[in-house]
């Protein structure tokens, strides 16, 4: 359950709430917060009630954003660095950081000016719609978790929480990263502002992570994605508004998909969250070439290498291969990777990844 290998398909709504349950109890939030167990129980329910059947932004994807940061505060030993507290309000983020998605982003909510829309004056519609949403549950006696918490410390939750949910609005992604690269060099876990960017720097993370992932976990996730990107672009183009390009089904392939966000989104992001904690570096050679046997890259000297020297994070394995799908593996690809210090440009064939 820590680690970023775990299939969440394995697994029934009704058991993933109790591996929820089972992160709040491992990292002694039940305890340290006299969060009783009815109630911790009725909050995941009211939790589950309130996810949207639709392709993508559900149940399960609350459970794996989760299930990440849940992981990720293990690896990076934050229980020694941060208080139980500011953990509680990652976790918690993360639960519901997507409650009653629409399924629609908010390009279109904007667009087709949606109730959303209108109430929040088109910023962030959807974040905050579900900031509203967690903390309507939080109003109930039966599932507020935090009920037996000082008014201080509710007050300091709410307002992290709020911003770990609002952070995940994509439109705010550069202005996010460059506080966070511009505080790396004097990143400093005393300071509450420091640790406000690093945690949404951690629900960030952990909210694009499925391509972090095993190819058998990840890939599925991806066809969930593109079929809800595909029902937008549909209803777009039914209502005369602008196609949100990557979305529409006439143009995008899962190779196009994903190569782009990988190498601008993706990676940047990672990368500085590994400056910060080397740790998720890989460190061991043979574990370098395991998650890259046989894959052969050919540099700028005409040097054949294994490709071993780029900052990828241990649970990476899943990022090579989603940029040389099975519509390209037996083609040469240029692909530019970015490192800490530069972008390097390889040429690779693909011969056989496990």
């Amino acid at each position: 359950l820590k680690t970023p290998t775990f299939d969440n398909w394995q697994w029934e709504d009704a058991e993933i709430m109790v591996l929820l349950q089972v992160m709040y109890t491992d990292l002694d939030f039940i305890s340290t917060f006299n969060i009783e167990l009815d109630v911790m129980q009725q909050f995941l329910y009211e939790v589950y009630r309130r996810y949207n059947n639709i392709p993508f932004h559900n149940f399960k994807h609350c459970f794996c954003v989760t299930q990440m940061m849940y992981g990720l505060i293990w690896l990076t030993d934050l229980r020694s660095k941060m208080d139980s507290i500011d953990l509680l309000i990652m976790l918690t983020s993360a639960v519901c950081h997507d409650l009653d998605h629409t399924g629609y982003n908010n390009a279109y909510q904007i667009n087709a000016r949606t109730e959303l829309a209108l109430r929040y004056n088109d910023i962030s519609p959807l974040e905050n719609h579900h900031c509203a949403v967690a903390f309507e549950i939080l109003e109930k006696t039966e599932s507020n978790i935090f009920r037996n918490l000082s008014t201080e410390q509710f007050k300091r939750i709410r307002e992290g929480i709020i911003k770990c949910i609002l952070a995940t609005d994509m439109t705010r992604h550069t202005e996010i990263l460059n506080k966070f690269k511009a505080l790396l060099p004097v990143f400093d876990f005393s300071n509450k502002d420091n640790r406000d960017v690093l945690m949404m720097i951690m629900i960030k993370v952990s909210d694009i992570s499925n391509e972090a992932r095993p190819m058998d976990v990840a890939e599925p996730w991806l066809d969930c994605l593109l079929q809800e990107f595909f029902n937008q672009s549909d209803m777009e183009k039914l209502e005369g508004l602008p196609v949100t390009p990557f979305m529409d089904r006439d143009k995008v392939t899962k190779p196009s998909s994903q190569t782009g966000f990988i190498r601008f989104v993706l990676f940047p992001l990672f990368i500085e969250l590994a400056n910060l904690f080397p740790c998720l570096e890989l460190n061991s050679n043979d574990e370098e070439i395991h998650c890259v046997k046989n894959l052969k890259a050919k540099d700028t000297t005409g040097k054949t290498t294994v490709f071993r020297h780029l900052s990828v994070l241990r649970f990476w394995p899943i990022l090579l291969p989603c940029l040389l799908s099975s519509n390209i593996q037996n083609t040469h690809l240029s692909v530019y990777f970015i490192t800490r210090q530069t972008f390097a440009s390889v040429d690779f064939s693909y011969h056989e990844y496990i």
